[in-house]
C-alpha cells in the first residue's frame, strides 16, 4: 500500500478513536451523530475543508518554484553547519536502532499528517467553534508563512551534508518515492514538523489564558497534552532521522508563534464576534496599517533580494553535497512538461577520487533502497551509469517529462578521511523569481501585522493575547 492509502486508512480508523478517547471524561462534549450535518452547516465548517484543499494547492505551487529558482537562490547549508557542526550526527549515532528508526519513520510522516487533520475534526466534534477555526487556519497559514524561507533560504537536510550522517528516512524503500515527489530535500529550515504542532499548542494556551482559565482545568487539556507529547517526539525525530538541523527547532517555533498570534487576533473578526468584519476601519487606520506593515514587508523583501544577490554571485563556488566514505545521496529533478528539458551539471570537487553517478526515474530506484539505505551495487544497474573524474564536470540533459528523476551520487572511497564535495546545478530554463516573490508576500505581510498588533497592544496597556478588535479598546 502507498503512503496515501495508509494515510486514508489512518484517518478512517484513528479519527473516531481519538475523538472517543479524549471525550471519555466528559461525554457531553460529543456532538450527536444526528446533529453533525446541522453543526457543519451552522458553523460553516465546510469552509475548513476548503481551506485544506487550498493549502495543498499552495504547497504544490511553492514546491514547483523551488527547484527552478535554485540557480539563483542557492542554499545556506555550509553556514548552518559552521554553527552547529556534527551535533545531529552524534544524536543519530548514540540512539541508532532499527526498531526505533522504523517507528520514527512512521511517526514522522503518518502521525504528523494525521495530527493535522484529526485536530480540526476533534475540535469540531466537541462543538468548539473557535478552536476549530484556529487550528484549521494554523495549518493553512503556517505553510504560507514558511514560503519565503523555503524558497530563498534553502538549507540541505543534514544527511546530504554531514559526512557519515545516514538518511534513515529518505533512503527507505517506497518512502523515497513519496518524499522525492513531495519534498525537495533542501527545505530544512524551518521545520514545519515543529511549527504546525507548536502553533496548535500556542493557540490552545492563548485561547485559555485570554479567557482567564488555566490549562489543567480546560476541557481539552488531555488532547493538549497529546499534541505536546507528539511535538516533543517530532523534535527528536527530525534530528535523529538525518533530516533537520537543531536550529530548525527554534526557528520552527518562531514561525509557529507568528502564525498563532496572527490567527488568534484575526479569528474574532472573521467570525464577526464584535460586529462586522470592517467595523472600526477608518482611512487613518488603513493608512497606518499600510505604512507600518508596508515598511516591515519592504525590509524583508530587501533582505530576500540581498540574500539572492549573495547566492547568485557565488554560484561558481557553491558546494551542494558532501559525501563521506561509501556515502550515497541524490539530487531530485522535479517533473516538467513534454518538450522541456533540464540541463544538469555534476562537478566533482575532489582532487583524487572519481565520483560515481546514476540517473534514473524515482520509481526505478526502489529496489536499491529496500534495506533502508542505498545499495550502490544494485543502484548502478538500475539507470544510466557515469563516472566523474577528479576536478571534472559531467553535463547531463534530463528529458523525461511528467516524472521525477534522481541524480544519484556515490563516493567509492573507503578511507575515513576521504570526503567528496559535489556541486550540482540544474537549469530548468524558467524565470520564476517574480512568482516566488509574489507567493511570499502574504507571509511578509502577516509578520508585519503581528509586529504592528503587538506594538499597539503595548501602547494601550493591554495584554498581548487580547484578541478584541482595536476599535473597541482604542475607544475606551
Amino acid at each position: 500500500m502507498d503512503p496515501y492509502g495508509i494515510m486514508m486508512g489512518l484517518i478512517l480508523v484513528l479519527t473516531p478513536i481519538i475523538c472517543w478517547f479524549f471525550t471519555l471524561h466528559d461525554k457531553e462534549m460529543r456532538t450527536p451523530v444526528g446533529k453533525w450535518a446541522e453543526v457543519i452547516h451552522n458553523q460553516r465548517f465546510y469552509l475548513h475543508a476548503m481551506g485544506y484543499i487550498i493549502i495543498i494547492r499552495w504547497k504544490a505551487m511553492t514546491d514547483n518554484l523551488n527547484e527552478p529558482i535554485k540557480m539563483e537562490t542557492g542554499h545556506w547549508t555550509e553556514w548552518v553547519h559552521s554553527i552547529e557542526g556534527d551535533f545531529t550526527l552524534h544524536i543519530q549515532n548514540f540512539f541508532h536502532n532499527e526498531v526505533l528508526t522504523s517507528f520514527l519513520n512512521f511517526h514522522y510522516l503518518f502521525i504528523y499528517l494525521f495530527l493535522i487533520y484529526v485536530t480540526t475534526v476533534y475540535f469540531a466534534y466537541t462543538g468548539d467553534r473557535d478552536m476549530t477555526d484556529k487550528v484549521t487556519l494554523n495549518y493553512l497559514l503556517i505553510y504560507a508563512i514558511a514560503v519565503p524561507y523555503y524558497l530563498f533560504f534553502n538549507v540541505e537536510v543534514t544527511s546530504s551534508w554531514i559526512p557519515g550522517m545516514e538518511a534513515l528516512l529518505y533512503h527507505e524503500g517506497w518512502y523515497s518515492v513519496f518524499y522525492a515527489s513531495h519534498d525537495p530535500l533542501d527545505n530544512a529550515v524551518p521545520s514545519l514538523h515543529v511549527a504546525i504542532p507548536f502553533g496548535i499548542i500556542l493557540l490552545n494556551w492563548l485561547h485559555v489564558r485570554e479567557q482567564g482559565g488555566s490549562m489543567k482545568e480546560w476541557k481539552h487539556y488531555r488532547y493538549h497534552i497529546f499534541v505536546c507529547a507528539n511535538t516533543l517526539l517530532f523534535m527528536f525525530t527530525i534530528l535523529y532521522l538525518g533530516i533537520h538541523w537543531f536550529i530548525d527547532i527554534p526557528l520552527g517555533m518562531i514561525v509557529g508563534g507568528v502564525g498563532a498570534l496572527f490567527i488568534h487576533h484575526l479569528q474574532p473578526r472573521l467570525r464577526n464576534d464584535h460586529g462586522s468584519f470592517f467595523k472600526g476601519f477608518t482611512t487613518q487606520k488603513i493608512r497606518r496599517h499600510i505604512l507600518v506593515e508596508g515598511v516591515v514587508t519592504l525590509a524583508m523583501v530587501t533582505l530576500i533580494i540581498m540574500a539572492v544577490n549573495v547566492q547568485s554571485s557565488t554560484v561558481g563556488d557553491r558546494v551542494s553535497y558532501q559525501l563521506g566514505p561509501e556515502d550515497s545521496t541524490f539530487e531530485i529533478i522535479q517533473k516538467f512538461e513534454p518538450g522541456d528539458t533540464v540541463d544538469t551539471t555534476v562537478t566533482n570537487l575532489h582532487q583524487n577520487i572519481t565520483l560515481e553517478v546514476v540517473v534514473l526515474i524515482v520509481e526505478s530506484a526502489v529496489p536499491a533502497m529496500e534495506e533502508g539505505s542505498i545499495d550502490w551495487e544494485i543502484m548502478k544497474t538500475l539507470g544510466e551509469y557515469y563516472t566523474v573524474a577528479p576536478n571534472s564536470t559531467l553535463a547531463l540533459e534530463i528529458d523525461a517529462p511528467k516524472v521525477y528523476s534522481l541524480v544519484v551520487m556515490h563516493n567509492p572511497s573507503t578511507a575515513e578521511e576521504d570526503v567528496v564535495q559535489v556541486r550540482v546545478l540544474n537549469d530548468y530554463h524558467q524565470d520564476l523569481m517574480w512568482m516566488a516573490l509574489l507567493l511570499s508576500m502574504p507571509s511578509l505581510w502577516i509578520t508585519g501585522f503581528v509586529i504592528h498588533r503587538l506594538k499597539r497592544l503595548n501602547k494601550h496597556g493591554r495584554r498581548w493575547m487580547d484578541s478584541t478588535p482595536s476599535h473597541i479598546w482604542e475607544s475606551e
